[in-house]
């Protein structure tokens, strides 16, 4: 995802600071995912699980960092994407229903690992970290066609303005 993520930001990044900003929380979302999915939670000296979980707080920034960068998407940064665009906003109609899916995926995730968390939730983890990392993977892939629709029709729209000045 982080390889995925840095082509993205070469290929877009540097040309409208809004964009540059979403995808710089991305990023950080990304390498908090993988502190996450990389932190130990074995004790090694004895080989077995010593916590199921990594620290509560870790957990927490996480989540506020994803719900941050998703709520972003949705109440700024997706319209400003196809905001004068028929086709544009024909495509948000499109990958909406999937976007709205990776959300209702992370909003759960948040929901079960912010607040007191049970054993069978803590035993759980991983693999819901896991299916989340998935989830996330989906929803970058589905907005990055909204950012690469946003610079075709900017693309487009240039020479046809250098043409009529």
């Amino acid at each position: 995802m982080l390889n995925q993520l840095e082509q993205v930001k070469g290929k877009w990044g540097g040309q409208l600071a809004t964009i540059d900003n979403w995808l710089q929380a991305r990023q950080r979302l990304l390498i908090q995912y993988c502190e996450l999915a990389g932190l130990a939670h074995h004790d090694h000296q004895n080989g077995k699980q010593a916590n199921p979980l990594p620290d509560p707080a870790a957990i927490d920034a996480f989540c506020e960092a994803m719900m941050d960068y998703m709520s972003a998407g949705h109440f700024e940064v997706y319209d400003m994407l196809v905001s004068d665009d028929a086709q544009g906003k024909a495509l948000k109609q499109q990958l909406y229903p999937d976007i709205a899916t990776t959300t209702d995926s992370a909003l759960a995730f948040n929901d079960t690992y912010t607040d007191v968390v049970s054993e069978q939730q803590a035993a759980a983890f991983d693999s819901h970290l896991q299916a989340l990392g998935e989830t996330l993977e989906a929803r970058f892939a589905l907005e990055d066609q909204l950012i690469a629709h946003m610079y075709e029709t900017q693309k487009r729209k240039a020479p046809a303005e250098a043409d009529s000045q």
